[in-house]
């Protein structure tokens, strides 16, 4: 079939390889340099071990805190906070204990498939050697805060995840430049990407090789008519004729969704990093700072720091204090870090639904169109098996994952 795949970040670029090699002609429309999408900057995890919702205890155990401080983990910008609202009561209503539950099964249901789902695709396009498999780690500055985690800890290993919990002086055997740090929680089976930005770069130039057409442009408009779906781009000439559309356009979804007959709770996350030369945290593997808001990773490309959560829409200017305010709690656990030196500072949106799963499924109105989008904070993570999900949309076969949970419907 021919299919446009509306979107060129990671999810949109592992989707058109999936539909690639089950022999379909892929268009790609992709809106170009657009440096605020998290394919771009985010922090390179393949976090297949997270099963907890952003709407978890943790998060409201700190929000408090969080709020107090305009340039702490978490953030409104007042004059977003009534467009938000509607996002906020939805939040509100997916903390209660029965949706966190629901929340954790299927965030566990399409994680347990992601790494795998990556050495798969990264093996067939001889990409293997851009994981970095040296496990992530998780720090606390108090024990009273580590105990906080020990149901969640409980609950990772009841879904067979490892999580090796660690004394001072292990972290400081593992790495040695920490400071201030009491606990320790080692996942040796996560890993990260060399750089994502650079894996994206690869992935669309094989894909150009595998016969993927790429138009530049951003989608304005899908118009289903009785054979086939005609998608205009501001960039293009003419409209692409196509038997299917995935929508995989990130937080640019969500208009695209409307026109469709779908009112998604679709909104971003703004999220925030710097990245300094390679070496100069002295850090090994990708570190968690739980409770801070940030995390830290040794890219190949240079040391990444970021994190951090925002609600400010998508027009707002980035504000940078924040990146200052992480790279100075940062400083408490290196104090050796200059942090003077120089370093590209970056903010992107991360398309966020409530009750923290994406859409993964068929549009309302017409079962052509297949929505892949709203993957928060696992966007990299969940990118290559919702490639395999949509890929059996569109060929009509059993889904390995039960995706009533991910519908668009469930709205």
């Amino acid at each position: 079939m021919r299919i446009t795949i509306v979107g060129a970040g990671i999810v949109g670029l592992a989707t058109a390889h999936a539909l690639l090699d089950r022999g379909h002609k892929v268009t790609l429309v992709d809106p170009g340099d657009d440096q605020a999408r998290p394919t771009n900057g985010n922090a390179g995890w393949i976090a297949h071990t997270d099963i907890m919702p952003l709407a978890s205890p943790k998060v409201w155990r700190n929000l408090p805190q969080w709020l107090m401080d305009p340039l702490g983990p978490l953030t409104i910008r007042p004059t977003y906070l009534p467009a938000l609202a509607p996002w906020l009561i939805r939040f509100v209503l997916a903390s209660s204990p029965a949706r966190i539950k629901t929340s954790i099964a299927a965030i566990r249901s399409i994680n347990a498939e992601a790494l795998p789902a990556w050495q798969k695709r990264l093996s067939s396009l001889g990409l293997r050697d851009r994981l970095r498999e040296n496990g992530i780690l998780s720090v606390w500055r108090s024990h009273s805060a580590f105990l906080h985690a020990g149901d969640i800890i409980d609950q990772q290993r009841s879904f067979g995840i490892v999580a090796e919990v660690l004394e001072p002086e292990d972290v400081a055997r593992l790495e040695p430049a920490l400071r201030n740090v009491e606990m320790g929680l080692l996942y040796p089976d996560a890993c990260h990407v060399s750089d994502p930005a650079d894996l994206a770069a690869d992935l669309m130039r094989l894909a150009r090789e595998r016969g993927a057409e790429v138009i530049q442009g951003r989608v304005v408009a899908l118009k289903a008519k009785e054979e086939t779906i005609h998608v205009r781009a501001d960039g293009a000439s003419g409209e692409v004729v196509s038997d299917r559309v995935v929508v995989a356009a990130g937080i640019w979804s969500r208009a695209l969704a409307r026109t469709l007959g779908d009112r998604i709770p679709l909104d971003t996350e703004r999220g925030y990093n710097a990245t300094y030369p390679k070496d100069s945290l002295g850090l090994n593997r990708p570190i968690m700072f739980e409770g801070e808001g940030f995390v830290t990773t040794p890219l190949d490309t240079g040391d990444r720091i970021g994190g951090a959560v925002e609600f400010g829409g998508i027009k707002a200017a980035p504000n940078h204090e924040r990146t200052s305010a992480m790279i100075a709690r940062l400083k408490r656990f290196l104090p050796h870090f200059d942090a003077d030196q120089p370093a590209k500072r970056w903010m992107g949106f991360r398309p966020s639904i409530p009750d923290s799963l994406p859409v993964i499924g068929p549009a309302g109105k017409d079962r052509r169109i297949v929505y892949a989008f709203g993957h928060g904070h696992h966007g990299l993570t969940q990118a290559a098996i919702t490639s395999q999900l949509v890929a059996d949309l569109i060929d009509e076969r059993p889904s390995q994952i039960d995706l009533s949970l991910f519908s668009a419907q469930r709205f």
